[in-house]
């Protein structure tokens, strides 16, 4: 299992504005995330890179607090955790002026469709609407995937200048998720400012076999991206010439209706 280390970003507060024993407890909490099965404490300990009385201290405050239970050996998250996201959902206003327009989509184009948002390396889908003829245990909100090989992914980095965006590919790690995921960064810095230039992004079982999607981005009234939107199908019921007949009009046409609520 890798080590879960937190990144600098260059913050140059003080060490006294700074709280290490919340940081690792949130470390910890991160680490179920990576998985969807109990772990252990020495598993923990590991994960995190901490001396195993420190990941003990977490895990029983965290236990305590009511986010983690246990079994005497193994520990797990429990629902409480959903307050934290909730309380993110509740307060994000892209959210709250898209969930809308993301339930017409679905509805009109009877389509699964959703919205990410950028966090590091990765997308985070934050919202979703689904048809009810269509059942999905796949993509839901809080799964993350690699920005570089998603459709929504490649929208967000769009709004970096090509000079930023070659920076950023340069630093990630491209590990391929399918036979055809690119891992190309010189063919990847091409396709992301084309997908610029064009307003969408197409990825075709990059991302999850058998799975393509289209995305556009989300602007907020000053033209600036915040989210993107995306609706995807199996390769074998959707092929790409209808995803942009049929799809991309429709996102568009949502992504567009928010624009003006959007501060």
């Amino acid at each position: 299992m890798p080590k879960l280390k937190r990144q600098s970003e260059g913050d140059n507060r003080g060490a006294t504005d700074f709280i290490e024993s919340l940081d690792r407890g949130l470390r910890v909490l991160e680490l179920f995330g990576g998985g969807r099965r109990p772990m252990s404490l020495s598993d923990l300990a590991k994960a995190a890179d901490l001396p195993r009385a420190t990941a003990r201290r977490i895990l029983f405050t965290l236990e305590r607090a009511g986010f983690v239970e246990s079994d005497g050996k193994l520990f797990r998250l429990t629902p409480r955790v959903l307050v934290l996201a909730s309380s993110y959902l509740a307060s994000n206003h892209v959210v709250s002026v898209l969930q809308p327009a993301l339930d017409r989509l679905s509805s009109a184009a009877q389509e699964i469709s959703s919205m990410a948002i950028l966090d590091g390396n990765d997308v985070v889908f934050i919202a979703r609407a689904s048809p009810t003829r269509i059942f999905s245990s796949g993509i839901d909100v809080g799964y993350r995937l690699p920005a570089f090989c998603t459709s929504v992914g490649r929208v967000l980095l769009s709004r970096l200048s090509d000079d930023e965006l070659a920076s950023a590919l340069d630093a990630m790690d491209l590990a391929p998720l399918t036979p055809h995921t690119v891992i190309d960064k010189k063919l990847l810095l091409k396709t992301i400012i084309a997908d610029r230039a064009q307003g969408y992004s197409l990825v075709d079982r990059e991302a999850e076999p058998g799975f393509r999607s289209i995305s556009v981005p989300v602007r907020r009234y000053d033209g600036a991206i915040v989210a993107a939107i995306n609706m995807g199908a199996h390769v074998d019921r959707v092929s790409a010439s209808e995803m942009i007949e049929t799809f991309l009009p429709r996102l568009h046409e949502a992504a567009a209706s928010v624009k003006s609520m959007l501060v």
